[in-house]
């Protein structure tokens, strides 16, 4: 059975009479054995156990301590299954923790700690309830090729989680599917929440950015009350839902074709109670069977989502048209900045700071609406790109419908910088027949 969120993972430890205990200690301190991180621990028949670094304690040192240490002792080898944090561990930040505890590892073992070893450490992780989501560059030295089972739950709890797992690169399959690997755990189900908005997921299967907050916070604010959406590229849920619980859309059609993210988008849905509100649409959404139903459209796919903007056309109202968010990652020159924008064009839907964003059934009647003209900053390069796919759906809308449409951009929202250079960006598009 998986441990629990907060439980802590036993560390290994050898017990004896209180009287040794302080003989034991100086022992294992001159050996560089004793664990500093955990407290000593009572056992149930009164002895007092001592943590120790690098599992179980060797033979060669029960016979020492027995022998020579403390004669007429008993040493017993034995684990701590809730240890409780020494002082020192409590008031040590993570990385340093872990830094202590890995050296530790590596010296008891006969190793020689060095600055390349220590670089070689994580710096930044991704927390997720007990799980910790280590980056791809840390543990990559030869060093840690023969890592034994007890090195992950060292490191673990060291940083105080039950399970561990290191990601990769995104696999370029289309269905964006993080390269993870699960270190420390029997599964990589995790739960996160953002504005009160409940997201279960497994981490070896689906992807989660929390660079995504303020784009979630922001749709959050919308008014959709009374509107169906079409999200192209839902995955577990990242703006499904937050359209559907904060925005209070009448209905979303979701579209996603990575099963293990439809698994976990059913869950979400349910979870939050929403699930009556939406429609799953599983496998390609270019062959989608659906038309004339969406006031909105999000198209929420990076580098690009162009292959879904004939789709976001088909299904968009043809009585009355709506709004696209199309989602993109634009390339930008060194030491461009954003500016005001050049014509009133480049005005938007009013969007809120974070704080402001935290979406309420109050607030939802003013945000989002049109006519309300809030000048926003871009970059030229922002403007050159949200232009030319101005441009490219008016065309597309005009093949679709067979009739022209008017097209304006309402906003150009900065989500994040995704790269060096690159920006993930929002274009706020409505799109209105003639």
């Amino acid at each position: 059975m998986p441990r629990e969120a907060g439980e802590p993972v036993a560390v290994d430890a050898i017990a004896t009479e209180p009287r040794f205990t302080q003989r034991y200690r100086e022992y294992l301190e001159k050996q560089k054995l004793l664990d500093r991180e955990h407290r000593v621990g009572k056992m149930p028949d009164g002895t007092l156990a001592l943590p120790v670094l690098g599992g179980p304690l060797p033979e060669r040192h029960l016979r020492e301590l027995t022998g020579r240490v403390a004669p007429g002792s008993t040493c017993v080898r034995t684990r701590l299954p809730q240890p409780e944090p020494s002082r020192r561990a409590r008031s040590c930040p993570p990385a340093q923790r872990l830094c202590l505890a890995v050296r530790r590892w590596v010296e008891a073992r006969g190793g020689t700690w060095s600055a390349e070893l220590e670089a070689d450490l994580p710096r930044s992780w991704q927390r997720h309830g007990n799980l910790l989501l280590l980056s791809e560059e840390c543990f990559q030295a030869e060093r840690w090729g023969d890592q034994e089972p007890g090195f992950w739950e060292m490191v673990a709890s060291a940083l105080g989680v039950q399970r561990l797992a290191r990601r990769g690169r995104v696999c370029p399959d289309g269905a964006r599917t993080p390269a993870v690997t699960l270190l420390l755990g029997d599964h990589g189900w995790v739960e996160h929440v953002d504005n009160g908005i409940r997201y279960e997921f497994d981490v070896t299967q689906c992807m989660f950015s929390f660079g995504n907050i303020t784009e979630k916070l922001r749709v959050a604010s919308l008014a959709c009350a009374g509107q169906v959406l079409v999200d192209l590229y839902a995955g577990i849920g990242y703006f499904t839902l937050p359209f559907l619980v904060h925005a209070g859309a009448a209905f979303v059609h979701a579209c996603e074709w990575n099963p293990h993210a439809v698994v976990a988008l059913r869950r979400n849905l349910k979870l939050n109670g929403v699930a009556d509100r939406c429609q799953i649409h599983f496998g390609d959404n270019r062959s989608l069977k659906l038309y004339n139903v969406a006031d909105r459209v999000n198209l929420g796919l990076i580098p690009s989502s162009e292959e879904g903007w004939s789709v976001a056309c088909k299904v968009l109202r043809q009585d009355a048209g709506g709004i696209l968010h199309i989602h993109q990652n634009v390339e930008c020159f060194p030491g461009t900045s954003p500016q005001a924008p050049e014509s009133r064009e480049l005005e938007s839907e009013p969007c809120c700071t974070p704080q402001q964003m935290v979406a309420s059934q109050e607030g939802n009647g003013a945000a989002g609406d049109p006519g309300s003209k809030v000048p926003s900053a871009t970059k030229p390069e922002w403007q050159r790109w949200a232009q030319a796919a101005d441009t490219r759906i008016a065309s597309l809308l005009q093949q679709v419908h067979g009739r022209p449409w008017r097209t304006q951009i309402l906003h150009i929202q900065l989500v994040k910088s995704y790269a060096p250079h690159v920006d993930h960006i929002v274009l706020d598009l409505e799109c209105r027949p003639l």
